[in-house]
């Protein structure tokens, strides 16, 4: 400890911030409900912080929300998400609930947490320096209408803290996989399996072939993995195969792994004589890797904890968050600063009260350090 009494943010306040917002389902694919839980969010913030809200307004998904509070150059950049995986109606199912110190309701730990963390934690903080927060409305499929906004930000930002969840057992993330995903589709040709199979090309025959292929371009021991995840093909038992269809999911922990296994993939040329195949798809997100600018805010993170009382360790993960395209393009960024929990996209997605409030504290102080 640090000899000073820790003063923890209001958690009733909190909790009512929070159940608003997930309250508000916002699943991805629903701009309507993603820009009604926008509108929550951009509340929030100017109750709280009184922070300047700039609508980044799509016709395709929903709206992004800028929020500034401060003024002047190299902010900090605080990114959060207000999209969820879970479809509309699943509150009726799995309603926001408070058990102890366990808090469960869909999106409530991945990561509506976060934002209700970002805003109290701004609230109290007195910044040497501005801070925009980006909450988005894509994270959870691809982020591919905020990309271009969160890149553009970052790129002004002296650091990036992602207040995407915790790993389990509360530790920061300072490494991420990347991602790429392809479909792969081989056109065969149909005969009569029973009459004339010579006459066919079998496409279950060749995705097999290219299943096989992919695998084998996996490296598990520097983190490159392949799942061909949904196979399908044929459409009876006495028809040679005229179509097959494959969905692929790479992850890999270097851009030097990515471009490898990227060009290797869209390189595949058919087995069987007939046999065509057409690959769409490719980098969903780079790697974050784990840098120098990375380390020193992990550091820094680390010792103040310490000063709250609580040790703070640093793991990777397979999955991937915005943090991904800050680390990418160089900027100083560190995830995994929301709360505590488990169960994210799952029926038993939670968070833990406790460490939601010590990390709403050790934000402020990290943003204040910064």
């Amino acid at each position: 400890m640090d000899g000073t009494q820790v003063q923890l943010p209001d958690r009733t306040a909190m909790l009512a911030a929070l159940e608003r917002l997930v309250v508000a389902e916002s699943p991805s694919p629903d701009k309507a409900r993603c820009d009604a839980c926008a509108d929550e969010v951009a509340a929030l913030f100017a109750q709280r912080t009184g922070a300047r809200a700039t609508r980044h307004r799509r016709s395709d998904r929903g709206d992004h929300l800028e929020l500034r509070v401060g003024a002047g150059a190299k902010p900090l950049l605080l990114l959060c998400h207000h999209d969820t995986v879970w479809p509309a109606g699943t509150i009726a199912r799995l309603p926001f609930r408070v058990d102890g110190d366990r808090v469960t309701g869909p999106g409530g730990y991945d990561m509506k947490a976060g934002i209700v963390e970002a805003a109290f934690a701004l609230e109290a903080a007195k910044a040497a320096r501005p801070v925009i927060v980006l909450s988005t409305s894509d994270e959870e499929i691809g982020s591919t209408s905020s990309r271009a906004l969160i890149e553009e930000r970052a790129r002004e930002a002296e650091a990036v803290l992602v207040l995407e969840p915790a790993a389990s057992g509360g530790a920061l993330k300072t490494a991420r996989k990347g991602i790429a995903d392809f479909v792969l589709e081989v056109d065969g040709r149909a005969a009569h399996a029973g009459v004339e199979p010579e006459k066919g090309v079998s496409a279950i025959a060749e995705i097999a072939h290219q299943v096989l292929a992919l695998n084998a371009l996996a490296d598990p021991p520097l983190g490159t993995t392949i799942n061909v995840g949904v196979l399908t093909g044929g459409t009876r038992p006495n028809v040679v195969p005229a179509h097959a269809r494959a969905e692929i999911d790479v992850r890999f922990s270097s851009a030097a792994e990515a471009e490898r296994v990227v060009e290797a993939v869209r390189a595949l040329r058919p087995v069987a004589e007939g046999a065509r195949l057409r690959i769409d798809g490719g980098l969903d997100r780079p790697p974050m890797e784990r840098g120098p600018g990375t380390v020193r805010l992990a550091a820094l993170a680390q010792r103040l904890a310490r000063d709250l009382g609580f040790q703070l360790e640093e793991t990777s993960t397979g999955g991937g968050s915005d943090g991904n395209f800050t680390a990418a393009i160089g900027i100083p960024t560190l995830d995994g600063l929301g709360p505590d929990g488990g169960g994210a996209h799952a029926d038993s997605e939670h968070l833990l009260i406790p460490s939601w409030l010590q990390r709403t504290e050790l934000l402020r102080r990290l943003v204040e350090a910064l």
